[in-house]
């Protein structure tokens, strides 16, 4: 089987993937690589090795619940997708909250004196700011906050890059013949992989760095700084019995390169580390027992950490009518 970890961003060329092919008990690293053309990017991950592919992707995977019960009227998040093919006014980025709307969420086009989040909610008819984010996006004890999905400004924000992704290789991709599988909106990934060739699942580099117990001393944007974790890396890919190429055993000996796309061969390097840990079953690929993560809202693979500021209940019997789809209305409190 192959793992694989793909950093992703609206700019081609800051776009890096890493696979990592299963040899008996060890697994062979490749080199970083640049994903290139999209709609070719799996058939090529599926020439690599026999199937099963693990796709790991740093792009979100799912929508706030709060949106969903307030605009969405499919079933599930695969289905929601499945439904922009037919909307790509959906994928327009508001210049100003004029143009927001909930079939046209991403915002702002570019800074706006003023701008809020809270403003942005508003315009989408939501609550306020938190009601824009998925659980999995809240700080946890052991990370910051990421932003929330339709936010598009901003050094940390993934709006551009689930529009992109969503856009121009998802949708596609889940329309051919044999469509990837999307974890967990179809089940638990032990389950998709012994069913499906490709299963893609949300991973988040920085929340990998934490499973591996590394720490960058510093800015992963700096080679200095990563050259630094050189061996701390090196030492974790032992743990997992994951043996790097030359070629890549050489990008980590150098911090990745002095160029601006260093920092994105790292992530994609930690990221397949992150997909090959669950694989191993050292971490659980399952999530918290919430019908909203499982239909709607998604997890990051691997996280076990839930948000400072809420704790998930377990379903109860108005819940589960929400995790069939049947009841877009009803939360988890």
């Amino acid at each position: 089987m192959l793992a694989v970890h793909a950093d992703w961003s609206v700019d081609p060329r800051k776009r890096w993937f890493v696979a990592a092919r299963r040899n008996g008990a060890q697994w062979q690293l490749g080199v970083p690589a640049l994903v290139g053309d999209l709609s070719t990017f799996i058939p090529r991950l599926c020439a690599m090795a026999p199937p099963p592919v693990a796709i790991g992707v740093a792009f979100p995977l799912g929508l706030p619940r709060d949106y969903v019960r307030a605009h969405v009227a499919e079933a599930d998040f695969p289905g929601f997708l499945a439904a922009l093919a037919s909307r790509p006014e959906f994928f327009a980025v508001g210049a100003g909250l004029d143009d927001v709307a909930p079939g046209r969420p991403f915002y702002p086009a570019r800074g706006i004196k003023g701008m809020t989040r809270a403003a942005h909610a508003a315009a989408l008819g939501l609550a306020g700011p938190a009601s824009i984010s998925r659980l999995c996006d809240r700080a946890t004890a052991s990370r910051p906050a990421g932003a929330p999905l339709f936010w598009t400004l901003g050094a940390n924000q993934t709006g551009k890059a689930a529009i992109t992704a969503w856009r121009d290789w998802l949708i596609p991709a889940r329309a051919t013949a044999d469509p990837p599988a999307l974890w967990p909106f179809m089940g638990d990934l032990a389950a998709l992989l012994a069913r499906h060739h490709v299963v893609i699942a949300e991973t988040y580099p920085a929340e990998v760095m934490r499973h591996l117990g590394l720490a960058m001393g510093g800015s992963k944007r700096r080679q200095s700084d990563r050259t630094a974790l050189a061996a701390a890396l090196c030492a974790a890919m032992a743990r997992l019995a994951a043996q790097p190429s030359p070629d890549l055993a050489a990008a980590i000996a150098e911090g990745f390169g002095a160029d601006a796309q260093g920092e994105d061969r790292f992530d994609a390097t930690i990221g397949v580390l992150g997909v090959i840990n669950v694989l191993a079953a050292n971490r659980p690929d399952g999530i918290p027992a919430d019908p909203w993560m499982r239909r709607w809202e998604g997890w990051v693979l691997g996280q076990t950490d839930l948000p400072r500021d809420q704790a998930v209940s377990k379903p109860s019997s108005a819940a589960r009518k929400c995790s069939t789809g049947t009841d877009h209305g009803r939360v988890l409190t």
